[in-house]
């Protein structure tokens, strides 16, 4: 049988005849003190939980001595300060041992992971008649997975055009220009005064070749498109 105690802001799992150093404790030495703070309590047969504390439960422990720990070195020290600062510190304990551990307990929880797995056992035990009769387990339903998006064909990737980055492409389909085909029907004066109205950041934008690199894009001629950009800086004749 063991138990778990709580002394001095810490737990510790105890058994008869265990040997334990706590937080120093008022009591003299050679004197026998009763533990009361129990968590649980176990043996051979169930386990005990508290709620959080066992009623009634208390385990008993003989004072063996009063010490300190070994000391422990504490130092400080600020970079580029000139500032060292160290200091020692032993922490007073008190030695005890188990002498017995007494009481009644909560309820057994061993009764109640019984009662859990009951359910189980019982879906085991209708599988195994289902194959003694020789009928075949239901199948699990398929899941559908989830169709991938679909990509936007090629001929509506505006971003292709050399100098057409994503936000103006979606200037381009505000004002219904959403295929190369539309581009290559559009001057390039009116391009650039929906650039003028959509803000100053695209000033900078030249269109002047966008119609003719959508032309290409348009037939598919590839080709020819790499070698006009090839041409081009930004969207730009050099």
């Amino acid at each position: 049988m063991y138990a778990v105690i709580k002394t001095g802001g810490k737990q510790y799992r105890v058994a008869v005849g265990d040997k334990l150093k706590v937080e120093k404790l008022t009591a003299e030495e050679g004197s026998t003190i009763e533990l009361d703070q129990v968590l649980m309590v176990s043996d051979d047969k169930d386990i005990r939980i508290g709620a959080p504390l066992l009623e009634g439960v208390s385990v008993s422990a003989l004072v063996k001595s009063h010490g300190r720990g070994d000391k422990i070195k504490v130092v400080k020290i600020r970079r580029r300060k000139h500032s060292r600062t160290q200091m020692g510190h032993r922490q007073d304990y008190t030695e005890l041992e188990i002498t017995s551990i007494a009481g009644k307990g909560a309820v057994a929880t061993k009764k109640t992971a019984a009662k859990k797995a009951a359910p189980k056992k019982q879906a085991d035990k209708k599988q195994a008649d289902e194959k003694a009769a020789g009928k075949k387990p239901a199948a699990k339903k398929a899941t559908a997975k989830k169709q991938p998006a679909k990509k936007a064909p090629k001929d509506t990737d505006l971003t292709r055009i050399e100098g057409i980055g994503p936000k103006i492409n979606g200037i381009l389909n505000d004002h219904g220009v959403s295929s190369f085909a539309d581009l290559a029907a559009t001057k390039a004066d009116q391009i650039k005064t929906w650039l003028t109205e959509a803000g100053s950041q695209y000033n900078r934008a030249d269109p002047t070749t966008w119609p003719e690199q959508a032309a290409l894009a348009a037939k598919g001629d590839w080709e020819a498109l790499d070698k006009l950009q090839d041409e081009l800086d930004g969207g730009v004749r050099k």
